[in-house]
């Protein structure tokens, strides 16, 4: 019997991360194609959610817990669980319930048609403005800059194939961006529709502050696109500046009597120079990133690993 291998990063869900565990195990038994194993990574919630999952890893030696010592991301989570997996098809979905794991088989049958990875696309995701405004800047970002194809959606949500998640773990420097390094393995990707539920506890762990980062995380760590499209705004911005230039002494060739003028001068030069430190911040961001890499600043740290296994060691009957 295949196994399937789900992955659920955890951040203060201790009302939902059960309900989402019995599901899985109750939609995966129905079926009866398919055994199981479950992999909660624990990001250092600061509530109840690590003694939940304990309390269940206790009652099913299927459910694996991963604690990390520090909060380090949803991304740094699932790669710590993708590290863990010894299924052939591993399906990673949130801890919220947003994701409903009812509908788990769209995904997995899809890709049995031949599809190395399937993601779930909301027709109706049940999100704010702001997060929807969020995604949908995301999502751009990932055609422009990490070679998303057009027309498919990246949630978090999705199935993927085994050999896609052994090249993923292979990326072993900080800021992760899961999805974006199985787009360096495959474009073999599909979507099928899954039903956004409505956030049933809490609210969503993503600030502004939060998405700003993962949005970098995508833009500097897998492409140098973001150096090009500094490259050009600064050739633009310097053509512009000799044109103007150009026109300012044409102007004063023509009338003497013209007076240059202070406001326009400082505009140029407040427009100039915000080009230059925008520059000069994207080739900082670069750098930054070169320069904890090159200390190898851990993607992780676990402190405690609960129904923990080898690899490719199935979980216990």
């Amino acid at each position: 019997m295949d196994l399937l291998s789900f992955v659920i990063p955890c951040y203060r869900s201790e009302k939902t991360i059960g309900t989402v565990i019995e599901k899985i195990i109750q939609t995966v038994t129905d079926d009866g194609r398919y055994d199981y194993e479950i992999i909660c990574v624990n990001d250092a919630s600061p509530d109840g959610t690590l003694g939940v999952l304990n309390g269940i890893a206790d009652g099913n030696s299927k459910v694996m817990v991963i604690d990390l010592a520090r909060n380090f991301g949803q991304h740094s989570a699932i790669m710590a669980g993708l590290n863990h997996v010894s299924g052939d098809i591993i399906v990673c979905l949130d801890d919220d319930g947003q994701t409903p794991p009812e509908e788990m088989f769209k995904l997995i049958d899809k890709l049995e048609e031949g599809y190395d990875m399937v993601s779930a696309r909301y027709p109706k995701k049940k999100e704010s403005k702001f997060r929807l405004f969020g995604s949908w800047t995301a999502s751009k970002m990932g055609e422009m800059l990490g070679g998303k194809p057009k027309g498919i959606d990246l949630n978090s949500y999705y199935a993927v194939r085994r050999f896609i998640v052994d090249e993923t773990i292979k990326y072993r420097n900080p800021y992760p961006s899961v999805q974006s390094i199985e787009l360096r393995a495959t474009r073999n990707i599909a979507n099928v529709d899954i039903n956004h539920r409505e956030r049933e506890v809490g609210k969503s762990g993503y600030s502004l502050f939060k998405l700003i980062g993962l949005w970098m995380n995508g833009a500097t760590s897998f492409s140098e696109k973001p150096l090009r499209l500094s490259s050009f705004f600064g050739v633009l911005s310097a053509t512009a500046g000799f044109v103007f230039g150009i026109v300012i002494i044409i102007r004063k060739l023509l009338d003497p009597d013209i007076a240059v003028g202070y406001s326009s001068i400082m505009a140029v030069m407040l427009f100039m120079f915000g080009v230059v430190l925008i520059m000069l911040g994207m080739v900082g961001e670069y750098i930054g990133r070169m320069y904890i890499c090159i200390n190898k600043a851990p993607q992780y740290v676990i402190r405690s690993v609960k129904n923990g296994r080898k690899k490719d060691e199935p979980p216990d009957e």
